[in-house]
């Protein structure tokens, strides 16, 4: 659970390791960003974000490539990564955080419902993880949330313990 507490801990890590972050966000539409500002102090770590529903707004805004998308479709882990390490370029941000899958309720471009893949960039390097989530498409959103600052709390956390 995504308390205040928590969120309010993982952004002071953040200001103490000298850490700016910045969200790419497809399928959760800007609430990776939304659950990060509901703490006082946010402005000290969190750059800004780019929600790119539509290809196009990935390939303007994150500089995801259009060949890329073509062959693999938005949901896949290596979008995942160009969209994290975007919302770095854009922003000038060191950490990257991305979002994309299948929320529903239909399948996508050959993938299931609840396919997710969140990204996270930290100094130009990206890696992607995958997600099989249930439930409705609230659920799945919500779940993605959960888990994209889950990410989020252990780079900041491994940084952190980098600057000792």
């Amino acid at each position: 659970m995504l308390t205040e507490t928590r969120l309010a801990e993982l952004i002071a890590s953040a200001v103490s390791a000298g850490l700016t972050v910045a969200t790419a966000e497809s399928l959760t539409g800007g609430m990776v960003a939304a659950t990060l500002v509901q703490v006082p102090g946010a402005s000290g770590m969190l750059q800004g974000g780019v929600v790119a529903y539509q290809n196009e707004v990935k390939e303007r805004l994150l500089g995801v490539s259009a060949a890329l998308l073509e062959s693999n479709g938005a949901v896949d882990p290596q979008v995942a990564c160009a969209m994290a390490l975007g919302a770095c370029a854009a922003t000038g941000a060191r950490v990257g955080i991305s979002t994309t899958g299948v929320a529903g309720p239909e399948p996508h471009q050959g993938k299931n419902v609840g396919t997710v893949y969140i990204a996270v960039a930290l100094d130009g390097e990206a890696q992607s993880y995958e997600y099989h989530f249930g439930g409705d498409r609230e659920m799945i959103r919500v779940q993605a949330v959960q888990e994209a600052i889950s990410l989020l709390e252990q780079v900041i956390r491994c940084a952190g313990e980098q600057k000792l």
